[in-house]
C-alpha cells in the first residue's frame, strides 16, 4: 500500500503549496490533511508558545498518528517545541516544515536570508536554524525580514499583493548567499522574488517532501 503521510496544518493557506509539492515529487504517497486553524489564531495572540498550546498541538498530532500514519509533516513554522514533543511521542518520522530547507540553504553558503510573513514564527525559526547549524557544525548567520501585512493579504485570497509585498523587501537581502521563503504559504512568492533577486530562492514544500520520502524509505507501516 502507499505510504500514508499526515499533513498537520495550522492555517489553510499552507495546504495548496504542499499538495502541489506532493503531486510533483511524490504523487504515489497518500496524503491526509488535518487542519486546526485555531492553533495559528491563538498562537498569534500569545507572546510565547505556552504549555497549553503545546499540549493541544501534540493531541492534534496523536490523532493523526492513530489514523495509521507512516509519517507526519507539519506545515506551520510557529510550533517548533511542540513538534519536538510530538516527535518524541510517536515511533514514526515527524518532520518540521523548514528542516529540509535549512539543509539546502547552508549548502549554498554561510550568509542566509529569510523572508517571513507570520511574526510569531520568527523566533521559533531562528532558534531552530541556530540549533540546526550547531548540530551540523556548519557556521551560518541568519538575517530575517518580516513582511508586514502580507499574510493578511494571502488569507483574504489576494495572492498577487502578497507576492508583491514579499518581493518588494527581497532586495534588502541581496548580499546573502541564499534566501529562504519562511513559510509554506510564502512559497507562492518564489517567482516574484526570483525576478528581483539574483540569489538562490529556497522554499520549504518541495524540500520537505523529498526529506520525508527519504526518512520513510518507501516503507509503509500498514
Amino acid at each position: 500500500m502507499a505510504c500514508r503521510i499526515i499533513l498537520l496544518h495550522a492555517t489553510p493557506v499552507a495546504m495548496q503549496p504542499i499538495q502541489s509539492a506532493f503531486a510533483e515529487r511524490w504523487a504515489e504517497a497518500e496524503t491526509i490533511n488535518l487542519l486546526d486553524d485555531g492553533l495559528s489564531i491563538d498562537r498569534a495572540r500569545e507572546s510565547t508558545l505556552t504549555e497549553e498550546m503545546i499540549d493541544r498541538f501534540v493531541a492534534f498530532g496523536l490523532y493523526g498518528y492513530r489514523m495509521g500514519a507512516d509519517g507526519i509533516l507539519v506545515t506551520c513554522s510557529a510550533f517548533g517545541p511542540a513538534i519536538d514533543r510530538l516527535a518524541a511521542a510517536v515511533p514514526i518520522p515527524v518532520l518540521k516544515p523548514n528542516e529540509a530547507m535549512f539543509e539546502e540553504a547552508i549548502a549554498r553558503g554561510r550568509r542566509i536570508g529569510m523572508l517571513a510573513t507570520f511574526g510569531p514564527s520568527v523566533q521559533t525559526m531562528t532558534d531552530e536554524f541556530e540549533d540546526f547549524v550547531a548540530r551540523e557544525k556548519q557556521p551560518a548567520r541568519l538575517t530575517t525580514i518580516l513582511v508586514d501585512d502580507a499574510i493578511d493579504r494571502i488569507k483574504s485570497g489576494d495572492v498577487e499583493t502578497h507576492n508583491r509585498l514579499v518581493a518588494a523587501r527581497a532586495p534588502e537581502l541581496a548580499d546573502q548567499d541564499a534566501v529562504m521563503l519562511a513559510h509554506f504559504s510564502t512559497s507562492r512568492a518564489r517567482e516574484a522574488v526570483s525576478a528581483v533577486l539574483d540569489r538562490p530562492v529556497l522554499t520549504a514544500p518541495n524540500a520537505a517532501v523529498e526529506k520525508m520520502r527519504t526518512m520513510i524509505g518507501g516503507a509503509a507501516r500498514h
